[in-house]
C-alpha cells in the first residue's frame, strides 16, 4: 500500500544499484536482517485492511497520493451507499463516484480510475475479479497496467494484497530507505528496486506483504525526507558498519 505519495515509474533503464554491493549470500542476509529488525520493533502491521478483495482494489486506487485515513473515510462513504461492488461502480457515473470519494482527494481523477478499472473488468472478465485473478502473474500485471491511471505501484499492490501474488511493492519510502543505506542510487528505477528484493528473498506473499508494510512505517516514523530520526530507528545499526553498503548517508 502506498501512503502519502507513489513511485509510479517503471522505466526500462538500467537499475542504478551501487556497484560495490554484497555478493553471494550477503545481500539476502542483509535484507532479512532489515526485516527482522523492523518486525522486532514494530510487530505485525496487519495489511491490507479490507473486507473483500474488491475493497482492497478500491483502496489501492484511492490511496494514490493521500493518507490512508482519508481513504478509509471515502471507503466508508461508498459502503454506506452500497457502492463497494464492481457492478455498482460500473453502473455509476464518474460524477456520482467522485461525490462519494471526496475525502480521498483528487476525487475526479480517482473516480475516472475506478470507472476505468470496473469497465475493463466487465469488458474482458465478465465483471468477475476471480476471473481476472486467474491470469498468471505476467498477464495479470500487464492487464492492470493497461488500465488508465494504474501504474506499477498500484498494480503491484493489487497483485500482492488482493490477488495474493508474491510481488514486492516499491514506494517512495522504500526507495528512500534503500538509498540512505547505500543499497541503491537515487537514479534507481522501480523495476530495479523491485528486483533487489525479489531476487534476494524467497517468493513469499506473506513476507512481501509484511515487509512492505514495515518499510512504510519506518519511512513515516523515522526515515523522513527532512530531519530523519536515525537514532531511534530500528535500522540505525546498519548505518554504522564498515562495508560500502553501510556507510552513513543521512543527507541523501
Amino acid at each position: 500500500m502506498s501512503i502519502d505519495g507513489e513511485m509510479e515509474t517503471d522505466r526500462a533503464a538500467t537499475t542504478a544499484l551501487r556497484p560495490q554491493r554484497p555478493g553471494g549470500n550477503e545481500l539476502p542476509a542483509l535484507l532479512r536482517a532489515f526485516y527482522d529488525a523492523l518486525f522486532a520493533s514494530f510487530g505485525p502491521q496487519h495489511w491490507w485492511p479490507g473486507r473483500t478483495r474488491f475493497e482492497v482494489v478500491v483502496g489501492a486506487i484511492l490511496t494514490q497520493n493521500t493518507a490512508w485515513t482519508n481513504v478509509e473515510k471515502a471507503i466508508a462513504r461508498l459502503r454506506e451507499r452500497r457502492m463497494l461492488t464492481a457492478e455498482a461502480l460500473h453502473r455509476a457515473t464518474p460524477g456520482e463516484i467522485a461525490g462519494l470519494i471526496r475525502p480521498a482527494g483528487y476525487f475526479n481523477v480517482k473516480a475516472a480510475r475506478l470507472k476505468a478499472f470496473t469497465d475493463r473488468l466487465f469488458e474482458r472478465h465478465g465483471g468477475s475479479l476471480r476471473r481476472l485473478f486467474r491470469l498468471d502473474d505476467g498477464a495479470l500485471r500487464k492487464e492492470l497496467l493497461s488500465v488508465k491511471g494504474i501504474g506499477p505501484e498500484t498494480a503491484d499492490s493489487i497483485m500482492l494484497y488482493a490477488a495474493r501474488r508474491a510481488v514486492f511493492v516499491i514506494d517512495a519510502y522504500t526507495k528512500r530507505i534503500l538509498t540512505r543505506h547505500g543499497l541503491a542510487d537515487h537514479a534507481a528505477d522501480y523495476a530495479g528496486l523491485q528486483r533487489l528484493f525479489m531476487d534476494n528473498l524467497p517468493p513469499d506473499t506473506a513476507l512481501f506483504n509484511e515487509y512492505h508494510a514495515l518499510l512504510v512505517k519506518a519511512g513515516k516514523d523515522f526515515c523522513r525526507p527532512a530531519a530523519p530520526r536515525c537514532g531511534p530507528c530500528p535500522l540505525n545499526p546498519y548505518l554504522e558498519g564498515d562495508g560500502p553498503l553501510l556507510q552513513k548517508s543521512h543527507g541523501r
